[in-house]
């Protein structure tokens, strides 16, 4: 390739391993919402079977009404939609339809090196708006007040990809 160098040493750019370093407040703080995220985002399918088993109901798949140690008592009815069963599992579609994205946009977003307070308030928005998101929807509330806690998750992710695209382009 001729635009490619003979030495591969004049081909490297330095990197700053300090980026994706706890020495580093912005990733420290990232990190540390990050695997929040990832917390809520393992837990949640626990509440499901939690669920499902605690009311015996909201089982998915023919087999599932099936006698087995879990199921000693089977019943056709148990793979008939549960509102309490299935309320967590659109929790967790919910949770991964966002939180992939916040990941990949927050990591992104550390390495355009935005200043400290700008993360710490759009990586925080962001955990906050979804922990109220999780209250809203374990409580039923009506889909306004979901959607006004889904609205701040959403903006603290685009702000993100916003900044970070206006630092690809020199813009920042």
């Amino acid at each position: 390739m001729p635009w490619r160098n003979n030495s591969i040493q004049e081909d490297l750019m330095p990197i700053d391993t300090e980026i994706l370093s706890l020495a580093n407040p912005v990733f420290e703080t990232f990190a540390l919402a990050a695997s929040i995220m990832l917390l809520k985002l393992m837990f949640q399918p626990w509440m499901t079977v939690v669920r499902m088993m605690s009311v015996r109901a909201g089982f998915r798949s023919p087999e599932d009404a099936k006698r087995s140690p879990l199921n000693p008592i089977p019943d056709p009815k148990q793979l008939e939609v549960n509102e309490y069963v299935d309320r967590s599992r659109r929790m967790n579609l919910n949770d991964l339809e966002s939180i992939p994205g916040f990941l990949m946009a927050g990591m992104l977003f550390v390495l355009s090196e935005p200043p400290l307070l700008l993360a710490q308030i759009l990586i925080w928005a962001y955990v906050v708006s979804r922990a109220a998101h999780f209250i809203a929807y374990t409580t039923a509330q009506l889909h306004d007040v979901r959607a006004f806690c889904w609205t701040w998750s959403s903006v603290s992710v685009i702000t993100m990809i916003g900044y970070t695209l206006a630092r690809v382009f020199g813009l920042l």
